[in-house]
């Protein structure tokens, strides 16, 4: 397997959901680090959020890429997010929305989605 030293997630910044995204990309991408951006609702904020908001969660995963070469971008969502309260079946079309804008864009990285359930346990949502 090849090895990445650096993975990127997009990530709600919920404490309950930052390590077992940690763990699974770690173990999935056999990668050391895994650069985490954090939000209250990074759906939310990606799809409907101001422009600077957007951008700045955007510069971050700019930094990621051209500065630490991670080669993979997992966009997060999760079960009983105070951010962005929806049904855990729409939650997971917002991160399929979310996933197809970012494959739009100049990043050559692999694009997933990833859903955090309610026993905590990561889900592709689409890869």
């Amino acid at each position: 397997m090849m090895s990445n030293q650096f993975v990127t997630a997009i990530n709600c910044m919920d404490g309950r959901v930052q390590e077992p995204v940690i763990q699974w990309m770690k173990e999935k991408y056999n990668a050391t680090y895994v650069d985490m951006i954090t939000e209250a609702g990074p759906n939310k904020t990606l799809l409907y959020g101001s422009g600077e908001d957007r951008k700045r969660i955007m510069d971050k995963v700019d930094i990621s890429y051209h500065n630490h070469g991670s080669k993979v971008l997992a966009i997060v969502g999760h079960h009983d997010c105070a951010g962005y309260s929806l049904e855990d079946s729409t939650k997971k079309d917002k991160i399929k929305t979310n996933v197809q804008t970012f494959r739009n864009l100049d990043y050559e990285m692999e694009i997933i989605g990833l859903f955090v359930n309610a026993d905590f346990e990561v889900e592709v949502v689409i890869d």
